[in-house]
Formats: C-alpha cells, structure tokens, sequence
C-alpha cells in the first residue's frame, strides 16, 4: 500500500487564462460604454443619440478585445511553439548538456548535486520534453496560450459588460441619465471586483475598490469633456 495518503486541494490556478480575460472583457465592457454613454449624455444628446453611441460602443469594443485578445496571445503561443522546437532540437542533438542542465534547475532550488541529476534522469526517461517546457523555459498545461479562448472569453464579456450600463438608458429619463448611469456602472464594477476575486479565491476588498476607482475616473473625465465641449455624437 502506498504511504503517501492525497487529499483533495481546491486550487484555482487553473482558471487564471480564461479569468484574466473574462475579468479584462467585463471591466472593459462597463467602463469603456458607460464613459462613453455619460459624456455624450453630458454633453446635452438626446436619449437616441446616447443609445447609439452606446450600441456602436458595445459591438466595437467587443469586435475589439476578440481581435485584441486572439493577436496578444497568439504571440504567446507563437512564442511557445518556438520555444519548445528549438527545446526538441537540443534534446535530441545535445541530451547530456539539457541532462545537466535541468539537474542545474534543481540544484538551485535546494536539491543536492547528486539527488538532482536522480531526478532531471527520471523526469526525462519519462517526458523530457515536458520535464524541460515545465521547469526550464516555465509552460504547463495551466499556462499554455489559448488564443481562441481568450478571444471569445473577452469578447463576450465585454458585450455582457456594456449592456449594464446601456441598459440604464432605457430605463432613466434624460436629465438623470449621466448620473444614473455613473453610478449603477460604479455598483456594476464593484460587484465585478468581487465577483473576480471570489472565482480567483483572493480577498474581495481591494480588488473591489481597485476597479471602482478606476471606473469612476474614466467616466468622471468623459463626463467633464462632455459637458466642457457640448459635442454631440
């Protein structure tokens, strides 16, 4: 029987590649629409002119981060794919010196010469590839570039994201459009905030406050150059 007794750890790790988009996507979403929406409705836009530069905002934000999001990370990918050729290459041109080389990686990290080259031995008669993408250039499963789904990720969040705070338009008459909808925005990315930290497992307070702050100096500043210029979209 095996002396080694598991237990189940919740970790979320895991979720770091489509969270980060997600949170980017939603966060972008509210901010970009509702800054959008107050400083046209500040600058004296009836609703209608308001309402279109909403929905024009929501279909090109989301068109946007999908775009944005596939090209970033298809770089990262682009970049892993090179990374771990030329890796493949090496081990099977020069095995003694990746041999080496990852028994190194483990010496650093506190193991004894001779316990580190046991090791790199066994990890590489088992995946040397895998042993070397994990431990020397840092890719794992966990980390590995996903551009479709980041795109589709940021992409739909975004969407979801600007239609809280065009919602309000529909629902607010015109003189308390500009702070009726800064302010159901700043509760948006407050539950936002903690709705991230919560599926992150980190503490919900300063992620919280961290996205309304931001959120309401891009709708203040939209606001103020709205109302300074009177520019009608």
């Amino acid at each position: 029987m095996s002396p080694f007794h598991p237990h189940r750890e919740n970790h979320l790790i895991e979720r770091i590649g489509w969270l980060r988009a997600a949170v980017l996507g939603a966060n972008d979403g509210i901010v970009s629409t509702a800054s959008l929406i107050v400083g046209v409705a500040a600058a004296s836009a009836g609703t209608s002119e308001v309402l279109i530069a909403g929905v024009a905002g929501l279909v090109a934000g989301a068109m946007s981060m999908a775009a944005g999001e596939y090209v970033s990370v298809s770089s990262q990918s682009d970049t892993e794919r090179a990374d771990l050729a030329r890796e493949r290459a090496e081990l099977e041109t020069q095995p003694e010196f990746e041999r080496a080389e990852l028994a190194e990686i483990y010496v650093r990290r506190g193991l004894d010469p001779a316990l580190a080259g046991q090791v790199a031995d066994q990890l590489m008669a088992a995946d040397a590839l895998g042993a070397h993408a994990r431990d020397e250039l840092g890719i794992s499963e966990i980390t590995t570039a996903r551009p479709v789904q980041a795109a589709l990720t940021s992409a739909a969040t975004f969407a979801v994201g600007a239609a809280l705070p065009l919602l309000m338009v529909f629902v607010l008459p015109p003189s308390l459009l500009v702070g009726g909808v800064a302010l159901a925005s700043l509760a948006f990315l407050a539950l936002l905030g903690a709705l991230g930290a919560r599926a992150g497992g980190a503490g919900i307070l300063r992620p919280t406050l961290r996205v309304t702050f931001w959120g309401a100096l891009a709708m203040g500043l939209t606001a103020a150059i709205g109302a300074l210029f009177g520019t009608v979209v």
